[in-house]
């Protein structure tokens, strides 16, 4: 795992996109704070740029380096989470790219179950982009062999696919909070 980290690390402090395995499905990834490279996994998906990203973040710490506040309600449901969830925090901060983030300022931040995506996003020191490897409107690969051959041809490095065992398959649920103890449901 050691050297699948140090690569991939290389590449996106370098400002380049992997296609990596997640707690959740195979992810496009790029440093969250470097616009130009999420543009790249904008174009990648063929997705519009107004639609905001899901990052990754190897732990509570981190995510309130990246949002103004941390929801009493986002820790709750951080410590007694035990499947992969996606938290919408209220007031991004401004060291995220601009494109990663809503246009109601909010952010989408899971920290990942899987030792792979917090050891990569912690010896980043930053959070990861990570959307699904598919093209936008086509159906999110559960597996590597389901990525389409575009996606794989459009990065700078695949992380290797026998780390994919942690994955679930599946997208993560995601919870909107908000500071006023406001809870939505967005996917369960």
């Amino acid at each position: 795992m050691n050297e699948e980290l140090n690569k991939a690390l290389e590449v996106l402090r370098s400002g380049g996109v992997i296609l990596y395995p997640t707690d959740t499905v195979w992810g496009l990834g790029c440093d969250a704070t470097n616009p130009e490279a999420v543009a790249r996994i904008f174009a990648i998906k063929k997705r519009p740029d107004s639609k905001s990203l899901v990052l990754l973040a190897s732990d509570l710490d981190m995510v309130a380096r990246y949002v103004k506040e941390i929801p009493e309600m986002a820790i709750q449901l951080v410590q007694v989470n035990d499947k992969p969830m996606t938290i919408i925090y209220p007031g991004a901060s401004g060291a995220l790219a601009p494109n990663v983030v809503a246009e109601d300022g909010t952010v989408g931040i899971r920290i990942p179950m899987m030792e792979f995506c917090r050891q990569l996003s912690y010896k980043l020191g930053r959070p990861l982009v990570s959307t699904s490897a598919n093209v936008s409107g086509e159906p999110t690969p559960g597996k590597f062999i389901d990525i389409p051959q575009s996606i794989k041809d459009s990065v700078d490095y695949i992380v290797d696919e026998t780390l994919e065992k942690g994955s679930t398959g599946k997208a993560s649920s995601i919870i909107k909070v908000g500071l006023d103890y406001t809870v939505q449901i967005i996917r369960k």
